[in-house]
């Protein structure tokens, strides 16, 4: 897989993908991050990437010709499944989302910035609009990055364990059941006797249990999905 990531602030998106499973999937050869700085496709003498809205009102845009360049120049040399643009308006991210876009070949992001992009650029180009949630950050960089993580990570050879990402919350609706770790008593708290004896059909009844209790305990909303009811 490809991901090639338009921002205005490359520097926001370096680090994300320096460590752990992104820099391992990319040592691997399994996916390509490519971030591509706006402003080498900036106007004019001072590489301007941005300019006041018609009609007035606060906040800059990001204009429609930067923009454009750029994409076309990428589209050159690259076919996309999807060109998406992190944006609060967006469907929000969930999990069925993350397992579409794990299956794509090659993907393009923009990032948002100051009061977005000009809306033109969302008609011509924009495939898909993804959003994190009803809440609203100062730019679409951190947005890129836990989409890229939450694909990514499905994507088979990517994890040491390919089911991990197969029990994943969400997954089917459910929330994870408990996990412990060593030692087996921690200030009064003992790991359950039956998670200690080795019988896998009987651990797996277990923790299929404690997701469905803990999703109807705390997310009645994706229990209602698992039954269900609309």
């Amino acid at each position: 897989m490809q991901i090639d990531i338009i921002t205005v602030l490359p520097s926001l998106l370096v680090s994300p993908f320096s460590d752990s499973i992104l820099q391992r999937a990319q040592d691997k050869g399994l996916v390509k991050i490519n971030i591509h700085n706006l402003r080498d496709y900036g106007l004019g003498k001072h590489r301007q990437v941005d300019d006041y809205q018609f009609g007035g009102g606060a906040g800059m845009v990001l204009m429609c010709e930067p923009l454009s360049n750029c994409i076309e120049e990428l589209k050159k040399e690259t076919i996309y499944d999807d060109i998406i643009y992190l944006s609060p308006d967006g469907k929000t991210l969930n999990q069925s989302i993350a397992n579409q876009l794990s299956l794509s070949g090659n993907l393009l992001l923009i990032c948002g910035h100051y009061k977005g992009i000009d809306q033109r650029i969302r008609d011509i180009y924009v495939t898909k609009e993804i959003s994190l949630g009803d809440f609203v950050i100062s730019g679409g960089e951190l947005a890129a990055a836990v989409l890229v993580d939450a694909v990514v990570r499905l994507i088979p050879g990517v994890l040491n364990n390919e089911t991990s990402a197969l029990t994943d919350t969400f997954q089917d609706s459910l929330l994870a059941p408990p996990v412990y770790t060593r030692p087996r008593e921690f200030k009064g708290k003992i790991v359950p006797e039956l998670l200690t004896k080795g019988n896998e059909k009987a651990i797996d009844e277990w923790r299929n249990n404690e997701s469905i209790e803990r999703t109807k305990k705390l997310r009645p909303d994706l229990y209602k999905k698992f039954i269900g009811e609309s």
